[in-house]
């Protein structure tokens, strides 16, 4: 079976429709890693699609904050600009959505997990080795998917050693990575709506669990229109600015 994985949507329609465009035909299934809300601007937008789209999502720390599950303290002034409007724009039935998202890990068709941060604290960014290496002890599948850091690629574990997955460089929409037996990984598609892996481009994955295949791909979208949609909505100028380095 073929899974579109997605995560850190960010109210961003321009970079959820490019991503939809670019996967057409690729998948069976769609799966969401958290973080459909915050930063961008068409959060409406992003719940409908993936409450009428997703097989299996999970909430991110933008999704329980603008949900009220947790406090806005510990967001920092522009994340808490955003979470603000955000929180103005939904009606009733969005913020129930969002207050209903599971929290992480979750077991999708039996053949993968996906959680946001880390599998022992859905909050955990996980950026090194150290932290990925925690992780894996806390798998109960071989294959994971995760987001929270917006960067793509990830790690694996094969006889107790470690090693980096990769993305696309510049100039190239794909990696393929073929999953070798005995060896675990934690795979992080990218951020569909907010980069920051210096690289602009809508990030996502595609995993197939008959042929052992995960392509991590990358897809233009148009920044500018959602950059004029920041600003036309009166959030923080910054919030637009960073899609242009992807960071």
């Amino acid at each position: 079976m073929r899974f579109l994985i997605l995560s850190d949507i960010h109210s961003n329609s321009e970079g959820l429709d490019a991503v939809l465009t670019d996967a057409a035909g690729r998948y069976d299934a769609a799966v969401c890693c958290g973080d459909v809300v915050g930063y961008n601007p068409d959060p409406v937008h992003a719940i409908e699609w993936c409450r009428n789209n997703c097989q299996s999502i999970i909430r991110g720390n933008h999704d329980k904050v603008v949900a009220g599950i947790e406090d806005l303290d510990w967001f920092n002034p522009v994340a808490q600009a955003s979470a603000r409007w955000t929180m103005k724009q939904l009606a009733d039935d969005h913020m129930n959505y969002l207050r209903e998202l599971p929290k992480g890990p979750l077991t999708v068709s039996d053949a993968f997990q996906i959680f946001h941060g880390a599998p022992f604290d859905e909050d955990e960014y996980v950026l090194t080795p150290d932290t990925a290496e925690e992780c894996f002890s806390h798998l109960e599948s071989s294959v994971a998917f995760f987001g929270h850091t917006h960067v793509q690629g990830g790690f694996f574990q094969k006889h107790r050693r470690l090693g980096g997955v990769g993305r696309p460089g510049p100039g190239n929409s794909e990696l393929v990575l073929e999953l070798e037996t005995n060896t675990m990984y934690i795979i992080n598609p990218g951020s569909v709506g907010q980069p920051r892996d210096r690289d602009p481009r809508a990030a996502y994955a595609i995993y197939d669990s008959d042929e052992h295949l995960v392509r991590l791909r990358r897809v233009e979208y148009d920044v500018a229109k959602t950059a004029e949609k920041i600003n036309a909505a009166g959030l923080p100028d910054a919030l637009g600015l960073r899609l242009f380095d992807g960071q």
